[in-house]
């Protein structure tokens, strides 16, 4: 029996591979060449633009003196180093270099080194290469010692920003060290470092203090902050940054990686706030600390099965509020978990979740619902089809098994409420030309523990089973399409094309729909008899390059309901919430018994690739307005984007709360242009007559670096704070300072 070949080692991603150089000497080789040659037995006295070229290096001066024998070469006057492997060159007044161990010394030096650019989001890069200067350097090997000299890699002779230090430590493609560093811009000292590392890698993990940042704010006080990055090892890493608020107290944050192995990884997210409380004008502090975790990770179990999780916890949501750095997670009352496992195969699908999701409905801690899937387990089955004589045939199940739980103010269930779902359909379709009937027919069957007692407050033991029926009809008529010329600015061709619909849905069997707690959308199954028209116009553009582009969608749709009080499940006068006006429209319209739903409209208009604009819309029949409208525009010309937004809700008998709320983005430039670059945005809300989040940003980049300042703004709920953050970025490096990547505008 053959033996078993032995695995693979890893691939090393910092591994530098040296390619072979064309026309170049031998490994054993040296070429030299001047105007003029003597020669002393082994010794070679070149004179006159001398060129001493290896495979490794290159070195060019008026004269040098090489001991062939030694391998030793004494360079003099406008000396001219290359390595090929690193590709780093330097210039010297006078140079001892040996060519077989590829050691050497440079005397009044200066060199580049090319930049390693590794673009990311907010990151200002440059294709300027590193320089550096120095009284002299030693070549060991693989390494660069610069003595009393300056790194940067802005363009000389006057760089704005330099590392200067007694000594350098440069390893190239690996790192580099500077010992008692100052980090000057123009001549004044902006931060110092008894040692400053950084990675020249591919993909760099090292040890070290991250970069301290200082800023202030009208409810925070000075913001002085720092941290640590750990790289445990190949797999595993952790950073920690402390952040010292001066008048509320300590931040902590820690953010915790992993890679257990190569199909499966992780990230565990804490940050939390040691509150000494807001100081009112009476003296008092109100505290709003707290903490928050988020973690995510997947897995692949073998035999089919994978795993995926994500978790958040939130201790409080007036925690979120005071100390949450963006807009759009302050007014972000839900908190979401869930992890599953599942696995798929053919048509069919296994999945076992749990879950648990808190809305709060105010700052208050216990003013929250939570609701708790603690296991839930689910087998589906997509359409198959079984039959294909006379008329085709398709199955297909839906089922779910689970423990749910529900806590809120006015009532708790038990730990666990056991519920069971099961719902087998059946499907065809009957084509006559270019029309298409699909009907389909399916049986529910629902077990849920425990209900509301009739006619009473609070939670009963006794349970629910629920018998539903239901049948639909699709019908799908011919589109109707017509092909014009299109205007020159749009393209060569355009193409109109109409595309109605209709539906019919029959659903009975749901009794007792006011009994039935809550969980998710399986309670707000209803009695209904319904028929739904929609109007689709699309038009599409090709252009002159032959790509075909949707220039123009506008969709409406519209139900007639045959039962206006859904089989009882409606209460005049209260917020009904059910699954076909779910499924329509995100905004609740049943207040009462009605046999028509309001008409909901989606416009998309986008004629060319840098601008659009999206209007959705829902117009009530029956108070003859629009109940909601949200419009959203955006453009980019050049160097300058617009975004504006509208959004507005009108109440009725308390549906939805009202809204009416502008937010717009203005700019000029990008994280990346020279010169000038700045952008304004806000939140006003109508209602309240007040700016309740703006940010302006303003950054002046230069070939090497960045300055950026930006002044916040939050006024909402017990919030109302002013921010200053600033920045300073070096390209292909990074930045410090206040102002994180996640909260640029740019």
């Amino acid at each position: 029996m053959p033996k078993p070949l032995p695995s693979a080692p890893l691939p090393n991603p910092n591994q530098h591979i040296r390619a072979p150089r064309d026309n170049a000497p031998g490994s054993n080789e040296v070429w030299v060449s001047a105007i003029s040659q003597q020669v002393d037995g082994r010794l070679y006295k070149l004179r006159g633009k001398v060129r001493l070229e290896t495979s490794e290096a290159l070195i060019e001066a008026d004269e040098i003196d090489y001991d062939e024998e030694s391998g030793d070469a004494e360079a003099r006057g406008n000396v001219f180093f290359r390595h090929f492997e690193g590709n780093e060159e330097l210039k010297a007044d006078r140079a001892e270099y040996n060519v077989t161990d590829e050691t050497g010394t440079f005397y009044n030096v200066k060199g580049t080194a090319p930049g390693k650019i590794n673009p990311r989001p907010g990151l200002l890069t440059t294709t300027n290469p590193f320089s550096f200067q120095g009284e002299w350097a030693e070549r060991l090997k693989d390494r660069y010692i610069l003595y009393n000299g300056f790194l940067t890699n802005c363009k000389l002779p006057k760089p704005l920003w330099t590392l200067r230090a007694p000594k350098f430590d440069i390893i190239p493609n690996d790192r580099a060290l500077a010992h008692k560093a100052w980090f000057k811009v123009y001549k004044f000292p902006l931060f110092y470092a008894p040692v400053f590392y950084k990675s020249l890698q591919r993909q760099p993990r090292r040890s070290g203090f991250l970069t301290p940042n200082i800023g202030n704010s009208s409810r925070r006080g000075k913001m002085v902050g720092a941290g640590y990055y750990w790289a445990i090892n190949r797999s595993y890493d952790l950073s920690y940054r402390s952040q010292l608020f001066t008048q509320r107290g300590f931040a902590h944050t820690v953010d915790f990686r992993g890679k257990p192995r190569p199909n499966a990884d992780f990230n565990f997210y804490l940050y939390g706030v040691n509150d000494r409380g807001l100081k009112m004008q009476s003296g008092e502090r109100i505290k709003e600390g707290g903490f928050l975790i988020s973690a995510d990770g997947r897995a692949e179990l073998g035999h089919g099965f994978h795993a995926k999780a994500l978790v958040n916890y939130l201790s409080g949501f007036r925690f979120r509020q005071a100390f949450t750095e963006t807009f759009n997670e302050a007014i972000f009352s839900e908190v979401q978990s869930v992890g599953y496992v599942s696995r798929h195969w053919s048509s069919y699908g296994l999945n076992m979740v749990v879950s648990r999701k808190e809305n709060f409905l105010s700052p208050y801690e216990t003013d929250k619902i939570t609701i708790r899937r603690l296991p839930q387990a689910e087998f589906n089955s997509r359409e198959r089809q079984i039959n294909d004589k006379v008329l085709p045939v398709w199955v297909s199940l839906e089922s779910s098994a689970g423990l749910l739980r529900r806590k809120q103010p006015l009532f708790e269930t038990r730990s666990l409420v056991e519920r069971l779902d099961l719902e087998p359909r059946i499907m065809t379709a009957v084509r006559w030309k270019d029309f298409s009937l699909i009907p389909s027919y399916s049986i529910r069957e629902t077990y849920v523990g425990s209900s509301f007692r009739p006619q009473a407050p609070g939670v009963s033991g006794s349970n629910i089973l629920r018998h539903a029926r239901e049948l639909s009809l699709d019908l799908v008529p011919p589109s109707l399409a017509r092909v014009y010329d299109a205007p020159s600015f749009l393209g060569a061709k355009m193409k109109h094309v109409i595309e109605p619909r209709a539906g019919f849905r029959y659903v009975s069997g749901v009794e007792d729909f006011r009994n039935v707690i809550r969980f998710d959308e399986t309670e707000l199954l209803s009695n209904t008899k319904q028929a739904e028209v929609s109007l689709t116009n699309r038009l599409f553009v090709k252009k002159t390059s032959g790509e075909t582009v949707e220039a123009l969608s506008w969709q409406v749709w519209h139900r007639r309901y045959f039962d206006p009080t859904f089989g009882g499940a409606v209460v005049d006068g209260e917020r009904n919430v059910l699954l076909t006006s779910v499924e329509l429209t995100g905004y609740a319209f049943l207040h009462q018994p009605r046999r028509y739903s309001p008409i909901v409209s989606a416009l998309r208009v986008n004629p060319l690739s840098n601008a659009g604009i999206e209007w959705r819309a829902d117009y009530d029949p029956a108070f003859r307005r629009f109940s909601n409208s949200s419009i959203t525009a955006y453009a980019r010309v050049s160097r300058y984007f617009l975004s504006l937004g509208h959004a507005y809700v009108k109440s009725v008998s308390g549906l939805s709360p009202p809204f009416n709320q502008f937010r717009g983005l203005f700019g000029i430039g990008n994280e990346n242009r020279r010169g000038w670059n700045a952008a304004f945005s806000a939140f006003y809300d109508f209602r309240q007559g007040t700016m309740q989040f703006a940010t302006t940003q303003v950054t002046y980049n230069m070939d090497c670096c960045g300055l950026s300042f930006q002044y916040r703004r939050f006024n909402f709920g017990t919030r109302n704070e002013n921010q200053f953050r600033v920045a300073f970025a070096v390209a292909n490096i990074g930045s410090f300072g206040t102002l994180k990547r996640q909260e640029r505008i740019f």
